[in-house]
Formats: structure tokens, sequence, C-alpha cells
């Protein structure tokens, strides 16, 4: 949705229920998206370019 059509739909729902919003958030939309009045703004982009790191827990006695 864009932020023309968030607010529209936060506005029908009236504060019924809790809204979100999702897909597309970066640091250079998330405060387009928070002015929304959307009620949680979550993001992927927080894990989906983290390196893995390997980790052996292995307990030896």
């Amino acid at each position: 949705m864009t932020p023309v059509q968030l607010r529209e739909a936060v506005q029908l729902v009236d504060r019924r229920m809790i809204t979100e919003a999702s897909g597309n958030v970066s640091l250079e939309t998330v405060r387009e998206i928070a002015e929304t009045g959307v009620d949680i703004i979550s993001s992927g982009a927080l894990t989906h370019s983290v390196k893995a790191l390997d980790l052996g827990l292995d307990f030896h006695p």
C-alpha cells in the first residue's frame, strides 16, 4: 500500500483493531509510514543482509 492508502485504511479502521505495515520498509520510508498512523511497523530489512555465524555449542565432559 502507498502511504496515502495506509492513511485511508487507518482512518477506516478507526482504532477498532491494531494496524500493521510491512513491506518496502527502510530507513528512507519508515518515517512516512509511521506518519500514516499505523500501530506497528515490521521490517525484514534488519535480518535480510545479516551474515550467518556458525557457532558450535558442543559439550565435552
